[in-house]
């Protein structure tokens, strides 16, 4: 009798189980191959391979670069997946995003489109670029403690003053977010 109970529970798990485990299909993860290749096979990271991608290095890269009112300047992005899901979707092009400020420590804009969220507790400070609400950009020019995703910082902008520069001041500014680094 004990038998008969047991088999719909010896199912359920079996079920429950297969339910739970990995698909067959790999998530595409840009910059990512099945296994490694040597330098200077093909489709390897050698010099003197045609068939590289040149925005290969470009979309591996953990830099982008910001434009806001005729200046350009650069960021290193933290690895997650909303930064992996932000560069696959910069590799499609540059996005404009219109940025208010928000609260005197902030400027906060909306991508148009929604990227992965890991939100964590976090503590900000000047140059801090993260992630609100799986769809809005915001920068730090000072500081605040929420639930956010990181996304990466600002480089050499450390100060409210040095981010404001960089982003024209004070007001609403549209900032261009690009791969790659502008010389």
């Amino acid at each position: 009798m004990h038998r008969f109970r047991l088999l719909p529970l010896m199912l359920l798990a079996f079920l429950s189980a297969e339910a739970c485990s990995p698909s067959d299909e790999e998530p595409y993860r840009p910059g990512t191959s099945v296994q490694p290749e040597e330098p200077g096979e093909p489709g390897g990271d050698g010099e003197n391979n045609p068939d590289k991608d040149p925005d290969e290095d470009t979309m591996n890269s953990n830099t982008i670069t910001l434009t806001a009112g005729g200046r350009s300047f650069t960021a290193t992005l933290v690895e997650n997946q909303a930064t992996e899901a932000l560069k696959a979707r910069l590799a499609q092009g540059p996005v404009d995003i219109r940025m208010e400020d928000y609260g005197d420590m902030e400027k906060v804009g909306s991508f148009g489109f929604s990227l992965p969220r890991n939100d964590a507790s976090t503590t900000t400070s000047p140059g801090d670029m993260v992630l609100y609400q799986g769809n809005s950009l915001v920068i730090f020019y000072g500081s605040n403690s929420w639930s956010y995703t990181r996304l990466g910082r600002l480089d050499d902008a450390s100060t409210r003053e040095r981010v404001l520069e960089l982003l024209g001041g004070e007001g609403a500014v549209t900032v261009t977010l690009s791969l790659g680094t502008e010389r």
